[in-house]
């Protein structure tokens, strides 16, 4: 009032009451993903069609034919036309009018801005307005929860990140009063730590990897929680001979508890990745490691990684504009568990959707894991072939091309290539192109050309060979005391030959580092640029509106915290390699080069992965600098290779974790204690874990001392056995140049720089074809980097369910994908895991197998996969060709 009439409120109420009062009870879950849309839709198409009629009749004084409606008023008597000037005046502020709505999508809100000349305090209050997003809308209850009134000198706080889906993702709301590091937070936080790193390490050793990540935690600690809240005195404890105390039940259980023991679920589903050279060391090469050295080794290249993050930490964490994106997801799932929920009519609660999958998938389990193990890799090509070499290498699974093959066991769809439930359609679709030019196209080429001898070893394994097709032995060039590179003998012997498969894998992680760098460089760059140089530059203090709350209600982690953890670490780690007679092998200044990589590469992959999500590694490139360097060093090798890469990545995974902390507005110091708590109990118990499985399960690893349909063949630690041989063994030096038998990939550096280029283009010449962007050349290049760990059947497996519900369903159904999918994914790992680990304590560790039968073998029955087809050359089990 009184530009506002009688008939606008009343207008406005109707409209209003329907859809949020009416709308909203009886059919929630279409109000939530649709009314925002909609609201944006009409006030689009008034505004679109208003600026049409203007420009293209009343501008030139064509107006409508004359009649009774054609009165801008309600009451016909007292009708009187206006002058052109007034009508001109009133449509133009009816489309201002109409325009200022359009807050939902950011180019009408620019165009807002161009047609109605509104000022910048006018869209940030729009952009306050539009900040809970489109899908993620908490009801009313939840609002009032955690809203509280946050003021900063006078004036009332507006959500000014810079980052269009941070604005409409993370919420701008603290209660500071909420307690974080609690009783419960110590008690569920270490638990699903300890439980994790438990059960991944478990895994890590079986035929099928499974990885449990700590959303099946954030998942099942949240009525825990509740119920912890629900039950336990509130009564202060005090803590014998110092001033401390706390309760036992600080009040109702709340998000940033949730965050923290999802945090200490998270480090327990990290790899630990030193406990594979300890398990290399006794397994494989059969030689004895210290235990203290060891650990040192474990504990301090997972805590190194700590200190750089320190040092980079006001770069990538408290920047607006170093976003994460992985982390919202994360902040959209904290959202959607904290609200308020009840049971859909005729459907369930996510909790009990949770229970019923749980139950299901560990109860199927004990078919695939137990009694069938053959159900993992069901090769059909063989089965029907069984005389024929060329038949089973084609339709093979596990050894072949995998043609016709597929798993019924969930751990081979997930086990290696992670759940593609969470993973969406695009980078599925791109994975299986180059797994299909891969498998299909260049392979099958290479192989039956015969280049670099491929005929005379297996096409798809892990293993290295010698001349004759036999498996290198290691043994022959290996100095017993010193454990190094024996080159006469090396001379005498043989050179190192690979399966055609796995040599070209390492042609595809040459490409893949080098493409990481210019795909990135061509399509994010200068939005990297640009962020950086204003993380640079900023003057403003306190940043976008997460910081400063951040700043205002929470004392920040003192650096010398950061700095202590850096020269701790740093002096324990020199004390592991120049220690304990030398056994790691590298000696001090290998040591201080892997940290200066490491330190390096940290801030510009630092920007890469919180800009865009990518994470480019430093394995190949680890592993390369140290073979030239020092080679025939296997031990040196690895030691080398988890220093620089391992620190790296905990430094961007504790960057990451501060981040989500920061968006979810946890106090930093708990984040950090957490963090670095979680970091040294995952640690711990992955190897304990190692080290009693090691002295519990005979001949662990040794494929041909095992039982029939035993799990324990350690997949993935043969491939780190092998790589050992090639970079740290023999070395690039014998293997990648004239000395050796696979100078060619190298050109692979020079085909995955250009490669990017041409998609670049495209994208240029051609920007109304959105789909061009979706064709990412690391993506493709980098599908088949998991094998040989991961087979045929893997890739298939998952490539098939992946397509089924995030094109399909998803498609289709995309409320039901949207409410179950994640934790459909999530009760199928916890169910495999819970399952395989009961099997093994109840049956398994008792050498009670399952029934002697013919599917109790864990292969997928093609036994001539793994034949050579060159003439004259003698494996055992296979035919010798003429």
């Amino acid at each position: 009032m009184p530009y506002a009439k009688a008939v606008h409120y009343m207008s406005w109420e109707a409209v209003g009451i329907f859809f949020n009062y009416y709308v909203y009870r009886t059919f929630k879950q279409w109000w939530a993903r649709h009314t925002y849309i909609l609201s944006a839709a009409l006030d689009a198409g008034v505004a679109f069609m208003g600026v049409f009629l203007f420009f293209t009749l009343q501008s030139h004084n064509i107006t409508s034919p004359e009649w009774w409606g054609l009165g801008a008023s309600d009451d016909v008597r007292v009708r009187k036309r206006k002058k052109k000037k007034e009508r001109k005046s009133e449509k133009s502020s009816e489309r201002t009018h109409s325009l200022s709505h359009l807050s939902l999508s950011f180019f009408f809100l620019i165009l807002s801005e161009l047609l109605s000349g509104s000022s910048k305090d006018t869209i940030k209050q729009r952009r306050k307005m539009g900040s809970n997003g489109e899908d993620e809308v908490p009801n009313s209850k939840s609002l009032q929860k955690h809203q509280t009134s946050i003021d900063l000198d006078g004036d009332k706080e507006v959500d000014d990140s810079p980052i269009e889906e941070v604005r409409l993702t993370v919420p701008i709301t603290d209660d500071p009063s909420l307690p974080a590091l609690t009783f419960r937070t110590w008690v569920l936080g270490i638990i699903s730590c300890c439980l994790l790193s438990f059960v991944n390490q478990f895994f890590g050793y079986r035929q099928n990897h499974l990885h449990v990540g700590s959303i099946s935690a954030q998942i099942l600690v949240l009525p825990i929680g509740k119920l912890m809240a629900a039950t336990l005195p509130s009564k202060q404890i005090q803590v014998a001979f110092t001033k401390w105390s706390f309760s036992l039940n600080p009040g109702p259980f709340n998000l940033k508890e949730h965050v923290l023991i999802t945090i200490f679920a998270s480090c327990g589903a990290s790899d630990v990745s030193a406990v594979n050279i300890y398990i290399i060391v006794k397994a494989f090469y059969h030689r004895s490691l210290n235990l203290v050295a060891a650990t040192l080794l474990i504990q301090t290249s997972q805590l190194l990684g700590y200190g750089w993050a320190g040092l980079f930490r006001k770069y990538l964490v408290d920047s607006a504009y170093m976003w994460w994106p992985v982390n919202l997801v994360q902040v959209s799932l904290f959202r959607a568990l904290h609200e308020d929920e009840k049971r859909p009519r005729g459907g369930l609660t996510r909790l009990q959707f949770f229970l019923i999958v749980f139950t299901s998938s560990f109860a199927y389990y004990v078919v695939p894991g137990y009694l069938f193990p053959s159900l993992s890799a069901l090769s059909f090509v063989c089965w029907i072939w069984k005389d024929s070499i060329t038949a089973q290498k084609l339709g093979s699974g596990l050894q072949g091309l995998g043609i016709g093959s597929f798993g019924l066991d969930w751990s081979t769809v997930a086990g290696f290539l992670g759940s593609p439930l969470a993973t969406p359609f695009f980078v599925i679709a791109n994975v299986l192109v180059g797994i299909f030019l891969f498998l299909y196209v260049l392979i099958p080429i290479a192989y039956w050309s015969n280049a670099y001898e491929a005929k005379r070893f297996p096409l798809f394994s892990a293993h290295t060979f010698d001349s004759t097709g036999q498996i290198y032995n290691i043994t022959r060039i290996l100095k017993e005391k010193t454990f190094d590179l024996d080159i006469v003998n090396y001379d005498k012997y043989s050179k190192l030959y690979l399966s055609i498969i796995f040599a070209f894998i390492y042609g595809l992680n040459f490409a893949f580092l080098t493409a990481s760098i210019s795909h990135v460089a061509l399509f994010d760059g200068k939005t990297i640029w640009k962020m950086w140089k204003r993380t640079t530059t900023d003057k403003d203090e306190f940043g976008d509106v997460h910081t400063r709350l951040m700043k205002k209600n929470y004392k920040a982690v003192p650096q010398w915290w950061f700095h202590a953890v850096l020269i701790l670490t740093l002096a324990l780690s020199i004390y592991a390699c120049e220690g304990f007679d030398k056994q790691l092998q590298l000696p001090w200044w290998g040591l201080l080069l892997a940290c200066g990589m490491a330190l390096f590469f940290t801030l510009p992959f630092g920007v890469i992965k919180a800009t865009t999500n990518m994470g480019p590694k430093l394995n190949v490139m680890s592993e390369l600098v140290i073979g030239y360097v020092y080679p025939g060093k296997p031990l040196a090798n690895m030691t080398f290779k988890i220093y620089s890469t391992t620190s790296m990545s905990q430094a961007l995974g504790f960057l990451s974790d501060f981040k989500l902390g920061h968006y979810m507005k946890v106090p930093p110091k708990s984040m950090f204690i957490a963090q670095l708590a979680g970091t040294v109990v995952a640690s711990t118990v992955h190897f304990g874990t190692a080290w009693w499985l090691l002295t519990s399960v005979e001949n662990i690893c040794n494929t041909a001392l095992l039982p029939e349909g035993s799990q324990w063949t350690c997949p993935s630690l043969d491939v780190s056995y092998n790589i050992s041989i090639i970079w740290g063994v023999v070395g690039p030096l014998k293997m990648f140049t004239k000395h050796g038998i696979y100078p060619q990939m190298n050109w692979f550096f020079l085909i995955g720089l250009l490669a990017p280029v041409p998609v670049w283009l495209l994208s240029r010449k051609y920007p109304e074809k959105k789909w061009i962007k979706f064709i990412h050349i690391p993506l493709i290049l980098g599908g088949p980097l998991t094998m040989p760990s991961a087979k045929t059947v893997h890739y298939m497996s998952w490539g098939a369910v992946g397509i089924f519900f995030n094109y399909y369903i998803y498609r289709k159904f995309k409320q039901w994908w949207a409410r179950h999918t994640y934790i459909l994914s999530a009760a199928l790992d916890a169910g495999v895991a819970f399952m395989g680990v009961f099997l093994f304590f109840a049956l398994q560790s008792l050498d009670i197998n399952g029934p002697e039968w013919w599917g109790l073998e864990n292969s997928d029955h093609c036994p001539l996969a793994n034949c050579p087809m060159a003439p004259g050359i003698k494996v055992k089990g296979c035919p010798v060709l003429d």
